[in-house]
């Protein structure tokens, strides 16, 4: 019987050791910078799409937003449980002729509509909205100047500690803000997730290498 007890034990043992590796292995983990990739250049695995769900794809290790309706792609991965307070985050864009997409941070899922929670980095070169340029922050804080060329890359940056939001593109800084700028909005920073925005049906972007870098 002893032997019965011992075996069950060391049998018990290997099985906790086993799935503890597992489940460390799963983790994700960042590179030597701190960096998480949010976006593996394969699939859309770790998003979630509300309404059209042909808005998004994966073309040639790129995120393809739109021809569609009105729809957004939501993180839905493992960094951080996609709940992100202050952080870094890098992207990757291009603009065909007048597409009109965004990135929102501190949101969280919903189903149908432009989400209700959160802000967004707007990104639009020459699509309809000549208020909410590129660099601006959607709906409170506007920027009419064209800074970039459709069909050419360019670096989203966007850094969020505590009220602060500093936004770049390629490195030129277009806001540097404490949120809520306009009480009349009713939003506010707190915590969440991102999003990607397909605007249109007149609209196509293109994002890679999705990266963000939680802050204390």
């Amino acid at each position: 019987m002893l032997r019965v007890i011992n075996l069950v034990l060391l049998a018990t043992v290997l099985f906790i050791a086993t799935y503890s590796a597992m489940v460390r292995a799963a983790e994700p983990i960042p590179d030597k910078d701190g960096w998480f990739d949010l976006f593996d250049g394969k699939s859309l695995d770790e998003w979630k799409t509300s309404e059209d769900f042909k808005a998004f794809k994966v073309e040639d290790g790129l995120i393809v937003a739109g021809p569609s309706k009105l729809t957004h792609l939501y993180y839905n991965g493992p960094v951080l449980k996609a709940n992100f307070k202050n952080f870094e985050l890098k992207a990757e864009v291009k603009t065909r002729p007048k597409g009109n997409s965004g990135i929102f941070f501190h949101t969280t899922y919903q189903a149908k509509g432009i989400p209700a929670k959160g802000f967004e980095f707007q990104i639009n070169n020459t699509g309809s909205d000549q208020r909410y340029r590129t660099g601006a922050i959607y709906p409170t804080k506007p920027l009419d100047k064209v800074l970039l060329k459709d069909d050419e890359w360019f670096e989203c940056h966007l850094s969020v500690r505590g009220n602060k939001v500093v936004l770049k593109v390629n490195g030129e800084t277009t806001h540097d803000v404490e949120l809520p700028v306009n009480a009349k909005s009713g939003l506010s920073l707190s915590s969440g997730t991102f999003a990607i925005q397909s605007h249109d049906p007149g609209s196509v972007v293109y994002f890679r290498r999705i990266r963000v870098k939680p802050q204390e």
